[in-house]
């Protein structure tokens, strides 16, 4: 089969023909039909990324949607024929989504929601479940809330706000002023974090209460601002990117919550990953009733300009999701 690899970290990536690979007990073996690239994949090509535990040489690609094209031992509930979608490899020792063909643990996958094509559902899995761990598992978000999401255009905070919004809650979200008509059309309300001062828009959305939940997708100095904006005592600030050395007296101050989302590690340990496949069915639910699709870039890629597609995200020119078509 022809499949993206990455030889050494900071080189180029290149297709190549390879192995396909056998299904083994638990697993299916998917044609892919789209890869989803997101930020992480770019940092783990350039090898910035050790909590990803890739050792070149790699094929890359986390996200796919696809078709079921043979099951293996012990596997009942997938059949071949059947259309998928996950977040099933690309990191640790798991073959990426960049390629013709991946072997995948079944308990990864879910049917592609009816609703929506296969790009569409390319782009979801890691976004939506780093968004539903956040706001769902950590946060109990829920209806009359107030959630603060930071980096709303991107591709977790433009799932976060849907989730936040379709469980009831009141959305809020930062961005920057080319994002901020996106972040509205999503249903939540923008707020321009290049004028806005975090206690101005804390006074003027919350009354100087705070926002119940604080969504950080960005890291560095985006969750000390987090602190600073969440509710005294009943409030709840969650990260997907906390990896750096913060202080936590203005959340002591408040006596407010924090908690931290690994979306990879069910891939790299093993443990959970039937949890990641409940979440992408929950999220095809929503799908279908249209209160989640993710936003594409319209531009199109294919194995052969893998490149490219990685030079958009890395620059941050993209107005969406993008995703490589692999067939």
């Amino acid at each position: 089969m022809r499949a993206v690899v990455l030889e050494e970290f900071g080189g180029p990536l290149t297709v190549e023909e390879i192995d396909t690979p056998v299904p083994g007990p638990g697993q299916v073996l998917v044609r892919v039909t789209v890869s989803g690239v997101n930020p992480l994949d770019t940092k783990i090509r350039a090898g910035r990324a050790a909590h990803a535990r890739v050792r070149p040489p790699a094929v890359l690609g986390m996200d796919l949607a696809g078709v079921v094209a043979e099951v293996g031992p012990g596997v009942t509930d997938l059949a071949p024929g059947d259309e998928v979608y996950g977040l099933t490899g690309g990191v640790g020792d798991l073959q990426g989504s960049l390629a013709e063909y991946a072997a995948v643990d079944a308990r990864l996958l879910a049917r592609k929601p009816e609703s929506l094509s296969p790009r569409e559902a390319a782009a979801l899995p890691l976004a939506v479940i780093t968004a539903w761990e956040a706001l769902v598992d950590r946060a109990r978000v829920t209806a009359g809330h107030q959630v603060l999401v930071h980096g709303g255009a991107g591709g977790v905070g433009q799932v976060a706000i849907q989730i936040a919004h379709a469980r009831g809650a009141r959305v809020f979200a930062t961005g920057s002023p080319r994002s901020l008509a996106a972040i509205a059309r999503l249903g939540a309300t923008p707020i321009d974090y290049t004028t806005t001062p975090v206690e101005d828009y804390v006074a003027e959305h919350t009354d100087d209460r705070g926002f119940d939940i604080v969504f950080d997708t960005i890291g560095g100095a985006t969750l000390d601002l987090s602190f600073n904006a969440v509710r005294t005592y009943t409030g709840h600030v969650v990260s997907a990117l906390g990896w750096g050395t913060h202080s936590l007296a203005p959340l002591s101050f408040r006596g407010a919550s924090y908690s931290g989302v690994f979306t990879l590690m069910p891939m790299l340990t093993g443990q959970g990953r039937e949890h990641h496949g409940e979440i992408l069915r929950e999220a095809g639910a929503l799908a279908d009733v249209q209160a989640l699709r993710p936003l594409l870039d319209p531009r199109r890629f294919t194995l052969a300009t893998v490149d490219d597609a990685h030079a958009v995200v890395e620059n941050g020119t993209s107005n969406g999701k993008i995703v490589v078509d692999v067939e």
